[in-house]
């Protein structure tokens, strides 16, 4: 009786126990969605501003650390705290005399964010975004995809002091690398603080979250410029300075979303905290005509009736010349003003609307593109392509914006989710460095999707775990990126901090599967091609004599010196060159015209082949010879960069 008596004690006592822990299981999945709709959802605009909290800084480093973090932009804070939380002592130092974290978010003004957003949904429905970790841990403190700049900065602020292995060192000089005698190691770095005084600071690793990879090209890592890598290198993306208006009430934000958010197809519209549209601003006539131009209307709104504006590009700055970037200010001031009646003009909701100030710092998009273990390219990036060391992921659209007043800026590809690898943030030629942000390895194409806030703040997390890793291994940074082995443990310690590196699972494009994707490839590598937001490189329609020369002017940058041809020469006899079909023998007589290759018209298609820069491949591929396809040009220009080069 009293064994019964237990055994029925004792199967209450597991009931009770097993009801408890369903109910906490409950509560514990409640206070979860609770903390996704408070803290992920960024329900109602506020309209209290923050005021900005004093950044702890040291007023001089230690002698040594395990990790120097040189650069407070997002990425750098991520870098500073991921090698914190993984026990390493450090440090955190900007050589631009700046006094709070965010940098390019803070102090450029930029407050709208690019997102990478994931196919799935999250568990309220709504859009989830790529990588969580140290980024979502921050995004979860800011209003929403566009912010107001105090409430970033002291996100920053306190995902830093809450650390206690970092020190922060702010409004030093410069930050030089320190190098092994006679070796292209890094040692750590010398610092020329506030008062002019130099210090040298030992630490086993640095990794370089500046903006342009400066403390990587002091320390010797190559780099290309701008679009050197598609053989422009005079070119690259415009500046923009970012500008604060006032007035911008909640009446003024009613009458912006009854404008965007009607039945429109062109992308612009309105939410909470963001505004993205105005296109007619384009049509806004700059003072400076050369060196000026506005796009549509960017804005993130403020906690005080303001928003931030990103529109304003500047064109041919020099940033790493400070008499440069002093005249880029002066042009971006003088032209505001006039920008502002212009959309007080044009626009009624604008009309109360002032200027109220222009951002600290210029937004510079484009400089150095570091030379890595591995660089991100063009066709990995639109085709969705996983690697095996990956550290997070991208799904930004290919965005190009305008080299010059006159050109329009471009969209190559809208990929849905493609990775990161950890051998982009490795450095050719220098150890002990590792170089996150948007100089990283990158072609300057991808680099168009990749250099987004997320993605950089992602890369940076992995460089602060791969600090510990390399020291517990006693690796370098580059044996640790030719490791399997060893990636993987990084990849399963990066999870367990919050981030998500699943393996990409998508279905091909379909202009993967299309006969004439070999030649795609080229064209996109050479920056010929471009699919825009819903990536079709309309490659069935119909090619024409025109285009024809285009296409292969614009291919000259594979190999200048073999273009002593004039290509304008095989259309200098034809009528309606933009209309007619594009036969095979006029593409052939294109191409020997611009490399100066004498033949016939008739002649062109043997001249090619006799000089291995058209195969018989691409000739069975072409089905209709005498009505050319634009897939069809660009086999022939696949071919052309083969014969020319030796690479596809």
């Amino acid at each position: 009786m009293a064994n019964s008596n237990r055994n029925k004690s004792t199967s209450k006592g597991w009931l009770w126990l097993m009801g408890t822990l369903i109910v906490l299981a409950v509560l514990a999945a409640a206070a979860s969605l609770y903390y996704q709709y408070k803290h992920l959802s960024h329900g109602e605009h506020s309209s209290v501003k923050q005021a900005i909290q004093e950044v702890k800084s040291v007023k001089k480093a230690k002698d040594a650390y395990d990790v120097i973090v040189v650069g407070t932009d997002p990425e750098g804070v991520a870098a500073a705290v991921s090698a914190a939380r993984n026990g390493l002592s450090t440090l955190l130092v900007d050589g631009r005399n700046r006094q709070i974290l965010g940098g390019l978010m803070t102090l450029g003004w930029i407050n709208s964010l690019d997102m990478n957003y994931s196919p799935n949904k999250n568990l309220l429905g709504k859009d989830d975004v790529f990588n969580k970790g140290i980024f979502s841990e921050w995004y979860a403190k800011v209003e929403g995809d566009s912010f107001d700049v105090n409430t970033a900065a002291n996100a920053f602020n306190d995902l830093v002091k809450n650390e206690k292995n970092i020190d922060v060192l702010l409004k030093t000089r410069k930050v030089d690398p320190l190098l092994a005698q006679g070796q292209n190691v890094v040692q750590g770095a010398t610092i020329t603080l506030e008062n002019g005084s130099t210090q040298v600071v030992k630490a086993s690793s640095v990794i370089d979250a500046t903006q342009d990879g400066d403390f990587a090209a002091a320390a010797g890592v190559p780099f290309t410029m701008g679009h050197e890598d598609i053989g422009d290198p005079k070119s690259k993306m415009a500046v923009t300075l970012a500008f604060r208006l006032k007035n911008v009430t909640p009446e003024v934000w009613s009458l912006m979303a009854k404008r965007l958010n009607g039945d429109n197809d062109d992308g612009s519209g309105v939410t909470e905290v963001s505004v993205y549209g105005y296109k007619e601003m384009s049509n806004y006539p700059p003072l400076n005509k050369d060196r000026a131009k506005m796009r549509g209307l960017n804005m993130g709104r403020e906690n005080d009736n303001t928003v931030l504006i990103n529109s304003l590009q500047i064109f041919g700055v020099d940033t790493f010349d400070p008499e440069s970037v002093k005249e880029a200010f002066e042009i971006g001031k003088k032209e505001l003003p006039n920008v502002v009646a212009y959309m007080q003009k044009t626009f009624p909701e604008f009309s109360s609307l002032e200027l109220a100030g222009t951002a600290p710092e210029l937004y510079v998009r484009e400089t150095r593109h570091m030379q890595g273990e591995y660089r991100l390219n063009i066709v990995d990036v639109c085709t969705n392509n996983d690697q095996w060391d990956r550290i997070g992921f991208g799904s930004y659209p290919v965005d190009i914006q305008r080299i010059s007043p006159t050109d329009s800026g471009n969209v190559v590809c809208k990929p849905k989710q493609y990775a990161i690898p950890f051998r982009s943030i490795v450095p050719l030629k220098v150890d002990g460095l590792l170089v996150v942000g948007r100089a990283a390895s990158y072609d300057t194409l991808p680099h168009g999707s990749a250099r987004v806030m997320p993605t950089g703040m992602a890369e940076g997390e992995a460089a602060g775990a791969a600090a510990m890793l390399a020291k517990q291994e006693k690796m370098t940074f580059r044996q640790l990126a030719g490791s399997k082995e060893e990636i993987a443990k990084l990849q399963e310690h990066l999870i367990k901090q919050g981030m998500e590196l699943q393996p990409i699972a998508l279905k091909p494009q379909p202009f993967m599967e299309h006969k004439s994707y070999e030649g795609l490839k080229s064209a996109l590598m050479l920056g010929l091609a471009s699919g825009a937001y819903d990536n079709n490189f309309h490659l069935d329609d119909a090619a024409n004599p025109k285009r024809m020369v285009n296409l292969v002017s614009g291919a000259r940058k594979m190999k200048p010196d073999a273009w002593v041809g004039d290509v304008n020469q095989a259309i200098a006899n034809l009528q309606n060159a933009d209309k007619i079909p594009l036969t095979l023998e006029q593409a052939s007589y294109t191409i020997t015209q611009a490399l100066g290759l004498k033949a016939a018209s008739t002649e062109a298609q043997s001249k090619l082949m006799e000089n291995k820069l058209l195969t018989e491949v691409t000739l069975k591929l072409i089905t209709d010879k005498q009505k050319l396809t634009n897939a069809d040009t660009y086999l022939l220009i696949k071919d052309l960069k083969v014969g020319l080069t030796g690479k596809p």
